[in-house]
């Protein structure tokens, strides 16, 4: 399994907002590249105050080769989406992870 995770930081004065459009707009449209199977939002939980909100956005996919067709077909374009959406008041930081076992 192949993670593409997207850590957010987002201005208190939009929190409500982006949290609905992730879930209204932009998570049904990474879904629908068919690129991903599923998605989970994670708020990061601190006592550091950092002057906003972070959120762990995961998009999960079967290889990485689903992850690149993504970057090479859509990336792009829902990344213009959400910069014309939101600009500078979210700051976004992209990591890849690759499971290597899981525990139970």
């Amino acid at each position: 399994m192949f993670i593409y995770n997207v850590t957010a930081h987002v201005e208190p004065s939009v929190e409500n907002i982006w949290l609905d459009w992730m879930e209204q707009n932009h998570i049904p449209e990474m879904i629908a590249t068919q690129k991903f199977t599923h998605s989970k939002i994670f708020k990061i939980i601190t006592d550091q105050d950092t002057g906003g909100v972070s959120y762990a956005v995961q998009y999960y996919c079967e290889h990485r080769q689903d992850y690149e067709a993504y970057l090479e077909e859509d990336a792009n374009r829902l990344r213009q989406k959400t910069q014309a959406k939101f600009g500078e008041r979210i700051l976004f930081f992209r990591t890849e992870l690759q499971l290597i076992q899981e525990y139970s």
